[in-house]
């Protein structure tokens, strides 16, 4: 089994690359916010415990998404791999999933990091803003204050992951393709 994750801020190209590496490394796509949605429907007790948090404008606690994750890492045992998306998003996440896979007998194995410039994000979410509906994505403000903040939170997970040598540092610029083919030279190097 081979557990990815894909590190980049808003607007890195996240999601189009990882529907490619899901597809050519036939990979579970793990996204902590799928999760909760799909538990929160299917009304399963952690969806509930989830929706209480969430009804009283908390966040969710980790052990309730930790659970969540290990729900379907068991409800998918013949996947070839994880990539998770959206976490985790602090050092005691990233503790913690590391805890669970040991005990599942898996690890993360390499952590793929999508390095773009603050001005190009910028540009790319205004873009997306024109198309996407997201009203997150129209005010260069919001957008600059975004990049800021998943810097400050998210520097230390690869931080952590970097102490086990498995960070891997991407140019997220270029092409889509230029960029998939450095993604996956990391992953095939890993992988060997």
């Amino acid at each position: 089994m081979f557990n990815l994750i894909l590190f980049g801020p808003p607007g890195s190209g996240k999601g189009t690359q990882s529907e490619k590496l899901i597809a050519k490394y036939e990979l579970k796509h793990l996204s902590t916010g799928d999760l909760l949605r799909s538990e929160i429907a299917n009304q399963t007790p952690l969806g509930l415990e989830a929706k209480s948090f969430m009804d009283k404008g908390q966040l969710v606690p980790d052990e309730v998404v930790i659970g969540m994750i290990s729900s379907a890492l068991d409800g998918h045992p013949e996947a070839k791999g994880f990539l998770f998306d959206g976490f985790p998003r602090t050092e005691a996440q990233a503790e913690a999933l590391d805890k669970l896979l040991k005990l599942k007998k898996t690890a993360i194995h390499l952590m793929l990091a999508l390095d773009v410039s603050e001005e190009e994000l910028v540009k790319r979410l205004l873009g997306r803003g024109k198309t996407s509906g997201r009203s997150d994505d129209t005010n260069e403000e919001v957008i600059r204050a975004r990049i800021v903040e998943y810097h400050k939170k998210t520097s230390p997970v690869a931080d952590y992951y970097a102490k086990f040598d498995k960070v891997k540092h991407i140019k997220g610029e270029g092409t889509i393709d230029e960029i998939f083919d450095a993604l996956c030279e990391q992953v095939d190097m890993k992988k060997k």
